[in-house]
């Protein structure tokens, strides 16, 4: 009965979705938007599975949200079917969290699981550090030599670090409430945890935090690209602003994992964009870098990645190359900072 309620209420959002679209199409808003887009769209907002971020971030997605004169409308009607797939069927409850949520940002159950993170071998060699055609802080580039390490494949999520804070009774993050993180955020990236916070997670797990220069390595491989999947920025291959805005959406963490084709050389996930990762470095002066400034020092720690948030208030610029770099105060907290661990091999 469910079920066919349940089919019933999508096809008539997509019929009703259907005439509007081609409405705007006839009068050559929407050129490239046809039918089988339409068919698309509701089976990727019924789906609410593990795949389904790798759908909803494809060109096809982008270009039909960001076409004028039919955002909004998309939008409204998507979220008036995600409420109706949502009453007829509700998400399965995850372990530690509360009812599911709107299935366009949230998965239904953990993937990842609450043990530590499975991690990956990064070989010793030679890497590309920096760059010389940016920020006075990213250069100059130059070659470096590293012995061989673990890196986790992930970042640390929510769900794991909610079992640290049952084991340590450590204090949990401004955005947990009762100690457990909200409603479908099982895999999504722990945030508002300061350096200290990411220390003793590693430490706890019997790991530690990555330096800058391996998470550098770890990310661009040894050929000194500029995003984990090559030379070019795609908004299909990671959680950054530039894709919510092309979105026309509020920004948010994704799922660890989420973006398969936004993988670095070593098999790595979110190494860019979707939260910033703390390190263990100082920020300090590269080698030959002649830049003069106060913040240099053992004043504060680096972080590595870019999120999902646009931080162009603070004219930081585009933060999802692998060689950009951010530093804050080691007791600093905010909604885009996150972590994963390394250890020796």
């Amino acid at each position: 009965m469910r079920m066919g309620v349940l089919l019933n209420l999508c096809w008539v959002v997509a019929v009703v979705l259907f005439s509007s679209v081609v409405a705007l199409a006839e009068e050559g808003k929407l050129a490239r938007f046809h039918h089988e887009d339409m068919k698309g769209c509701v089976a990727c907002h019924q789906e609410g599975d593990a795949e389904l971020f790798r759908k909803a971030t494809s060109t096809a997605c982008v270009e039909c949200h960001k076409s004028k004169g039919v955002r909004t409308d998309l939008t409204q009607a998507l979220q008036q079917l995600e409420a109706a797939i949502l009453k007829a069927k509700p998400l399965k409850r995850a372990e530690g969290q509360g009812p599911g949520m709107s299935v366009s940002i949230y998965y239904d159950k953990s993937r990842i699981g609450a043990e530590p993170n499975e991690m990956v071998a990064v070989p010793a060699g030679k890497f590309i550090r920096g760059t010389d055609y940016r920020l006075p802080d990213e250069g100059p580039q130059h070659e470096m030599v590293l012995p061989a390490f673990l890196i986790d494949r992930y970042e640390v999520t929510n769900l794991q670090y909610k079992k640290f804070i049952d084991a340590t009774s450590r204090r949990s993050p401004d955005h947990f409430v009762n100690r457990t993180f909200p409603a479908g955020k099982a895999d999504h990236p722990v945030t508002a945890v300061s350096w200290f916070d990411a220390k003793e997670y590693c430490e706890w797990a019997g790991k530690r935090l990555p330096d800058d220069m391996e998470w550098e390595k770890a990310a661009r491989g040894s050929d000194g690209r500029v995003f984990p999947w090559g030379g070019e920025f795609s908004i299909d291959k990671a959680n950054t602003p530039v894709r919510w805005a092309a979105l026309g959406l509020k920004g948010d963490t994704t799922p660890v994992g989420a973006f398969e084709g936004g993988k670095s050389p070593f098999g790595l996930y979110d190494m860019t964009g979707n939260v910033w990762e703390w390190t263990s470095s100082w920020y300090q002066p590269y080698p030959g870098n002649k830049r003069i400034t106060e913040n240099y020092g053992e004043r504060y720690k680096v972080l590595k990645g870019g999120s999902w948030w646009d931080c162009s208030f603070y004219k930081c610029g585009i933060s999802a190359p692998l060689f950009n770099r951010s530093f804050f105060h080691p007791r600093t907290k905010n909604e885009s900072f996150g972590f994963r661990c390394a250890s020796d091999k």
